[in-house]
């Protein structure tokens, strides 16, 4: 969770960031309402305690339809969020306050305008968490992108990193896990912890296609004593750029020259061809690269603007 910058109020980017807040946390919002909390999924979080504690009380005098889980994560987001700022100092900002409260609001606005709040929209169980975790992965990126977060969860691993020294990625995943259990405690049910950690799952990777996007990218690194007309295929026929690197062979023990390149999935096969007629012997290493910043490639300055 990164500290949150000052932001001109009004200015284009503003606009930007709390249209992305908004429609991410309405997404978000919808993927709950129509496809995991009817199933009783809990995919970790706030909003998992509250899909919980929504069907334990279900049929309550006060509560007949069950606590509002958009309540719930209002009720308790505030608290956490003031002894966040108390104990982590000012990391979290108004635009995670703004996330949380417009989630809430349309998390229960949406159940409430439905003729059966917990109806599911798709009677497949597993085919409701590809879509519920593709929509909350969805959602829960546009508001990453916003330079905001989700709070919750996120807010009680901040504190409890800050004391054990466990790194935040490590205790994100026990918090969640954590309710993910309490769910199988209260529902007694194993395939809901299953079902749960498929969109745990899915959830993770629509979030880092939206803040990385679709990549298509290769990286390639290429060892061979062929190394100049390699390079002259590299930057003449497909013009793209790369990088010599020096290296020394642990068998030989002889100066290698090796190339760094980034190619498109299409220029791999392309380039291997090549590669083959000049040198068949040569070593390549081919990776995937989940994103590229740089000269021919999308701009660092246009990621951070975006």
């Amino acid at each position: 969770m990164t500290f949150s910058p000052k932001q001109k109020i009004f200015s284009t980017r503003w606009f930007l960031d709390y249209g992305m807040i908004t429609i991410g946390s309405f997404i978000m919002a919808v993927g709950y309402v129509y496809f995991i909390t009817p199933h009783k999924i809990v995919p970790g979080g706030v909003y998992g305690l509250g899909i919980i504690l929504h069907y334990l009380t279900k049929g309550m005098a006060i509560w007949p339809d069950g606590f509002p889980i958009g309540l719930f994560n209002l009720l308790v987001n505030i608290p956490l969020t003031y002894l966040g700022i108390r104990m982590l100092g000012p990391r979290f900002g108004v635009k995670t306050i703004y996330g949380f409260v417009s989630s809430s609001i349309f998390m229960d606005g949406i159940t409430m305008m439905r003729v059966i709040g917990d109806a599911p929209l798709v009677q497949d169980v597993l085919l409701s968490c590809i879509f519920g975790g593709v929509l909350t992965g969805i959602g829960l990126g546009l508001i990453f992108k916003a330079k905001a977060t989700s709070g919750g969860s996120d807010i009680v691993a901040m504190i409890i990193t800050k004391y054990t020294r466990i790194p935040i990625g490590q205790m994100l995943i026990w918090v969640d896990m954590a309710i993910v259990f309490v769910a199988l405690a209260a529902f007694k049910d194993w395939q809901i912890p299953l079902y749960s950690i498929i969109v745990i799952y899915i959830t993770g990777r629509a979030v880092d296609l939206i803040l990385e996007g679709a990549n298509y990218n290769k990286a390639m690194v290429i060892i061979s004593d062929e190394h100049e007309k390699i390079r002259d295929k590299i930057v003449i026929d497909l013009e793209r750029g790369g990088t010599y690197l020096k290296g020394v062979g642990m068998y030989t023990n002889a100066e290698k020259h090796v190339i760094f390149t980034v190619v498109t999935r299409r220029e791999v096969a392309i380039l291997e061809e090549q590669i083959a007629s000049i040198d068949p012997h040569a070593f390549i290493t081919i990776m995937d690269a989940s994103e590229i910043l740089g000269e021919g490639f999308r701009s660092l300055k246009h990621k951070i603007e975006d």
